[in-house]
């Protein structure tokens, strides 16, 4: 039997919790390997003290680490088998119950997926988007109040560059960080918390996300979890107590970090000079998907083509790639 079960119960309660976000709430979690599942907190499962937990067996409804609805009621899921160390395994329990979380707060700033699946592969955006990013690590790292600010700036004006021209995607890029710059919040700081590293270690940890160009032009969707972080990380600076309301209203993290430019924003409407990492980077994302199709046709077994309009009834927003005019869903 693992032997985290009693800690993780005990590290997992309300009071902690709000340690990360204020008012979080804890719906059900189960940690799970290959043979049992372990729930807690589950209103349709009683447990008899000094056991926190039910034992279940193991089944399909427990894959990947995610939010489900098990027995009508949000219950968050780890893999317990893809980590070694506590703090991992912890951290990743607590982001998971976030969106527990944002589920009974009635959260509604979700996507369009379909946007992430058509989300185009452009010089000029990728370009910018970099550049954008840069900023923003910038902007958090940065002590002097007046470069971090200036910082700040750059990254709004390229952002506001960026918008004239894809707007929709845009758009999409703004509601994924919303949803999961907040849970990857609640992330870091229970990681920090658990882990032996310096929190400038757990940073630059999580910041490798944010600043590699090439995985986050070959995976906007995940990408957009480490901007959506830093945002955070930057509100807490500019605006401390920002979460309070946060569930409140309808405004993106992008929206409330627009609130803290300045007026000497600098114009960034001058022609884009595509560079030639940019140029390896496209050259990347692109390659990556061919070879993910070539992979694909290249395996055994019968192949079975179905042609005709077809309606997509669900799809793994995560797991889909795009080419030409090609899905791959994996």
């Amino acid at each position: 039997m693992p032997h985290h079960l009693d800690r993780i119960a005990e590290d997992l309660v309300k009071a902690k919790l709000e340690n990360y976000w204020p008012g979080f709430e804890l719906v059900a979690y189960a940690i799970y390997d290959k043979s049992n599942v372990y729930l807690f907190n589950h209103p349709k499962f009683s447990n008899n003290p000094p056991c926190t937990y039910h034992i279940l067996k193991w089944d399909t409804e427990f894959t990947a680490d995610t939010i489900i609805m098990y027995e009508e009621y949000p219950t968050a899921i780890v893999n317990m088998d893809h980590y070694k160390e506590y703090e991992d395994l912890f951290s990743m329990l607590v982001h998971e119950l976030f969106h527990g979380y944002q589920y009974i707060k009635d959260e509604k700033r979700f996507p369009d997926e379909m946007l992430g699946i058509t989300y185009p592969l452009s010089k000029e955006n990728v370009e910018l988007r970099n550049q954008e990013r840069t900023n923003l690590y910038c902007a958090m790292l940065e002590n002097d109040l007046i470069k971090k600010k200036q910082y700040l700036n750059a990254f709004i004006a390229l952002r506001e560059k960026r918008a004239a021209k894809i707007e929709e995607y845009l758009t999409y890029e703004n509601l994924i960080e919303t949803i999961e710059g907040p849970a990857w919040y609640v992330e870091l700081k229970a990681y920090s918390e658990k882990s032996p590293l310096d929190y400038d270690s757990v940073l630059k940890k999580y910041a490798q996300q944010l600043s590699n160009k090439y995985e986050s032009t070959s995976r906007i969707r995940r990408s957009c979890y480490s901007s959506g972080l830093f945002m955070c990380l930057l509100l807490e600076e500019l605006s401390p107590g920002w979460m309070e309301s946060f569930f409140d209203r309808e405004d993106t993290l992008y929206d409330l970090l627009k609130q803290h430019t300045g007026d000497d924003m600098e114009d960034s409407m001058a022609d884009v000079k595509i560079s030639p990492e940019t140029e390896e980077v496209v050259n990347f994302a692109m390659e990556k998907r061919i070879r993910a199709f070539e992979e694909f046709n290249e395996q055994a077994g019968i192949h079975l083509y179905i042609e005709g309009k077809m309606t997509a009834k669900s799809f793994d927003p995560m797991n889909i790639i795009p080419l030409e005019d090609r899905l791959l869903h994996k």
